[in-house]
């Protein structure tokens, strides 16, 4: 079935006037945009803000302002001229990596890293010109923009110029020195490798110092004890008028010998005298000596011994006395021997620092090494963007879900 359209519908259609709305984009042909858009437009803004352009920063300071640096090393161990025998116990602390060489080396080591190395240095050289040399990029030389120019300060910088190592296994310790300049790089080293020196000399000094005076205060005391001891001695010799009373009970004991002899020769005199003229007036002569000299032989008994005037207390008080002196003489002789034993080790040095290879003149730089500092720098950036991802994809399946 057919339906006509009414006639005023068709006479308002011939009557349409046409409205020109410009030309149609359906048929427009494209513009093609610039490769970095399409770039832009395809690759994640997250991926070039943690990625991308940190590692376009990173390499042009490393091509384009990192400073070439040149590293001096030097090779020393410390040790002692004599070595003795450790005990138990120390061979368990040598087997754990503790020993006294080990000791000695931190003792050059702590001063490589101090004030007193940066002070010492700073006599000889202007080391914060040397480490902020003309041109040197900011990021490595002293002061970096986020450091205060100051005593603290440069021993800060100096330390990351510096770094000094201990070989267990060798003994040996190993000296970096680096600088924007060999020559600063080469003089650094030897300036610290003779600070480093002088403490262990000073060590030495004081060590042997403290022997020698603690042996000459030994020996000062040994002269005083043996000083009061004669004193007291030659007062009781004066006091008692006896030089040795040893010597003199030795003479009254003599005596009194001799005394004895002759009574006995004067007795035997009578006995012959009595026998052959029982009338003899010689008996009662011979009876007087006789008992004269017995009285002699008990007066000099008593001398000997018999109460507190006697020889005998006065013997044990010179005997004891004497014993005294003989202490005090012998303790004189071994303070003696020990300063002389002092001051001997005191001339003989027992830690001494030995270069085993001296500072190194470098000819070419060691450092920045760019393309292992890049790898790192986008094995770093990678991993970080790696986890944020994996973060942010965790925390929107959980929302989602």
């Amino acid at each position: 079935m057919i339906r006509r359209m009414p006639e005023q519908s068709l006479n308002r259609m011939s009557d349409a006037k046409l409205t020109y709305l410009g030309p149609d984009k359906t048929t427009q042909p494209l513009v093609t945009d610039p490769l970095w858009r399409k770039f832009w437009n395809r690759t994640s803004k997250s991926f070039l803000i943690v990625v991308c352009i940190p590692m376009l920063l990173a390499t042009l300071y490393y091509y384009l302002v990192a400073s070439p640096i040149y590293v001096s090393e030097a090779k020393f161990i410390v040790r002692q001229t004599e070595r003795q025998t450790p005990s138990s116990i120390g061979l368990v602390l040598q087997n754990v990596g503790i020993s006294s060489s080990t000791t000695d080396s931190y003792v050059v080591h702590e001063y490589i890293k101090s004030h007193a190395a940066v002070q010492d240095i700073t006599k000889r050289l202007d080391l914060a010109k040397a480490l902020s040399p003309a041109g040197s990029d900011f990021l490595t030389r002293y002061p970096r923009p986020w450091e205060r120019s100051s005593t603290d300060g440069l021993h800060e910088g100096f330390n990351r110029f510096v770094s000094v190592g201990h070989d267990s296994g060798t003994g040996m310790s190993t000296l970096k020195v680096r600088a924007f300049n060999p020559r600063d790089a080469q003089l650094i080293a030897n300036e610290l490798l003779k600070g480093g020196e002088q403490v262990v000399n000073r060590l030495n000094t004081r060590a042997n110092q403290g022997a020698i005076d603690e042996a000459e205060k030994n020996l000062a005391e040994a002269e005083a004890k043996l000083a009061q001891a004669q004193t007291v001695l030659s007062n009781f010799r004066n006091q008692e008028r006896i030089i040795d009373p040893a010597r003199s009970a030795g003479e009254g004991s003599e005596m009194v010998g001799e005394l004895m002899a002759t009574i006995a020769e004067m007795k035997a005199e009578r006995a012959q005298i009595a026998q052959q003229a029982p009338q003899s007036p010689l008996l009662a002569t011979l009876d007087s000596r006789i008992a004269a000299y017995q009285q002699q032989v008990e007066a000099e008994r008593s001398k000997l011994a018999g109460d507190m005037t006697s020889l005998a207390p006065k013997m044990a008080i010179y005997e004891s006395l004497s014993l005294d002196r003989e202490y005090a003489s012998r303790a004189l002789t071994s303070a003696r021997a020990a300063l002389d034993s002092a001051r001997t080790d005191g001339r003989r040095q027992k830690l001494y620092l030995e270069e085993v290879v001296p500072p190194n003149l470098p000819s070419d730089p060691s450092l920045p090494n760019r393309e292992r500092a890049l790898l790192t720098i986008l094995a770093t950036l990678l991993l970080t963007y790696g986890v944020g991802w994996l973060i942010v994809a965790g925390i929107r399946e959980h929302q989602l879900g």
